[in-house]
């Protein structure tokens, strides 16, 4: 059992409270001054937070499946939105409900194929994704748009004001059912047999496209942030010129005001997911949970936000692959660690806080705790690495985190890297021309470290493979009768509200908390 779980007695309660697409570098230490989000800055001051804490890979389904596993991509084999999800790898929810907690999905995880609940008992929405192979790239055709499906910049020129979105209905539905659920857990925390519970909370939102109700936009009219700190590069990298060939980048005129707007609305975005952090902290305080409740908060991935001339993500600078991490609860100190941490560190942090062994699989797993890091025993020992191989790329890429340097990989292009201390915006490619014997050596270990790390020939071959299978598998299955995998959440309407097959004292008192005198 870990320090923190000894120290607080009894398995906690979990709320994970995701979003998506949330850029890292707005977080460097809790939410900057400049966002109004008080839920989340008082939420801050109490947690432990990762102001360098990194994506396993900067896509949702990829990201998602390796924060639920603790496993990089080349070992879960989601290499992109629509890569199957295998049912034989464990996830935090299975560890934890193994150890005897109850675990619940409201919200987005982007699972990819049947199974749509990887260990989570109860799912309580559908998924704003498909979960089909029909966003399966081809790296056999480099260059490819696949119109129907592949990001373009009309989410910028399209930026604005909305009272309801696609995003903004799935998002309210996710928050309604995710404190409905909390109520109806807190009936239950008085009985001292109930099992701890584990609820994830994945809303969509900030990610694109950049619409925001009116009474968050109007928070940043005289936003001070509304315009890149770095615009269009004259001269991009081969990636970089490769996303936006993939985004049409060329088929838009992309204005000034579109880019002011689009921030904007990203900005306006936090907020209304600050007000539903609000809710959600809100309800566990007044059902008296809040004492015994761990709260994690992440994203999946970034977005560039135009900087570099960049939107969305699938590259690994910064706004891309820097994700917030916060955790607060009993026994976790708040502060701040500096030190680049991982996303794949959550499903063993989890459970060595609910104090689960990880032993079986931890010759499999990429993450580590972070527990020693929170408790001042020890830093997280490995460098911290990442891996792309979805849209855009025509090879997969890699990438590693150590201290202050960033390395990047792909078989196709020039090495990158990066001093992010002496170079924060990732514009000087130490790779190309080293200054100094000492950048030199860096370079070279890094290199060294890759090699012994990946086989890059064995990894593209894996992941073109598996893009042949599931584009013969997907057009089979659209011929005839389709039948679809996404989650068709059940609920019993039977079984709620009042019904003559209860008592209806009984049943009155027990679904008031607290009860009746």
């Amino acid at each position: 059992m870990s320090k923190v779980a000894k120290m607080t007695g009894a398995k906690p309660n979990i709320l994970v409270i995701m979003v998506d697409q949330l850029n890292g570098t707005l977080f460097p230490d809790g939410p900057a001054d400049f966002l109004h989000a008080p839920h989340l800055k008082a939420l801050a001051g109490r947690s432990a937070r990762f102001a360098n804490n990194y994506t396993s890979s900067p896509l949702c389904a990829p990201a998602r499946a390796s924060f639920m596993a603790g496993q990089l991509p080349s070992r879960t084999r989601v290499y992109d939105n629509a890569a199957e999800y295998v049912s034989s790898i464990p996830t935090f929810a299975h560890h934890l409900r193994r150890a005897g907690y109850y675990t619940a999905l409201s919200g987005k995880m982007h699972f990819v194929g049947p199974d749509q609940l990887h260990g989570f008992e109860e799912r309580l929405t559908t998924d704003i994704y498909p979960a089909d192979f029909g966003w399966t790239p081809d790296y056999r055709k480099p260059g490819e748009r696949i119109d129907w499906w592949y990001h373009n910049m009309g989410s910028v020129t399209g930026a604005g004001v909305a009272e309801i979105t696609n995003q903004m209905e799935y998002d309210d539905e996710v928050a309604f059912l995710a404190n409905q659920k909390l109520y109806h857990l807190a009936r239950e925390n008085d009985d001292p047999a109930r099992r701890p519970w584990c609820l994830v909370a994945s809303f969509t939102h900030p990610h694109d496209p950049y619409v925001a109700r009116r009474k968050f936009w109007d928070l940043y009219e005289d936003c001070a942030h509304l315009e890149p700190e770095i615009g269009m590069l004259a001269e991009q990298d081969p990636h970089s010129r490769r996303i936006l060939a993939a985004c049409d980048y060329a088929s838009f005129d992309i204005t000034q005001e579109d880019v002011r707007r689009s921030r904007r609305a990203y900005f306006a975005n936090i907020s209304y997911l600050d007000e539903k952090v609000g809710e959600l902290v809100d309800t566990l305080s007044r059902t008296r949970m809040l004492d015994d409740t761990l709260i994690l908060f992440c994203s999946d991935h970034g977005d560039m936000l135009g900087e570099r001339g960049l939107w969305f993500k699938m590259n690994f600078f910064e706004g891309s692959a820097r994700v917030p991490l916060m955790i607060a609860g009993p026994g976790v100190a708040a502060g701040l660690h500096a030190a680049p941490v991982s996303n794949l560190d959550v499903t063993p942090t989890l459970c060595d806080l609910a104090g689960i062994s990880m032993d079986e699989i931890m010759p499999w797993t990429d993450g580590e705790s972070l527990v020693p890091v929170i408790t001042g025993a020890a830093p997280r020992s490995a460098p911290v690495l990442m891996e792309y191989a979805a849209e855009a790329s025509h090879a997969p890429m890699v990438a590693i985190r150590e201290g202050k340097w960033k390395y990047t990989h792909c078989p196709l292009d020039p090495d990158q890297l990066f001093d992010l201390e002496a170079d924060p915006h990732e514009l000087n490619n130490l790779a190309l021309a080293p200054p100094d014997a000492a950048t030199a050596a860096t370079l070279e270990a890094f290199r060294q470290m890759r090699e012994a790390r990946w086989d890059m020939e064995a990894f593209d071959a894996a992941v073109r493979e598996s893009q042949a299978r599931r584009w013969v598998v997907y057009e089979a299955l659209r011929n005839g009768a389709y039948y679809p995998w996404d989650h068709q959440p059940l609920r019993d309407a039977s079984e709620r509200y009042m019904r003559n097959h209860m008592n209806l004292d009984n049943l009155e008192d027990s679904k008031r908390y607290p009860r009746g005198e």
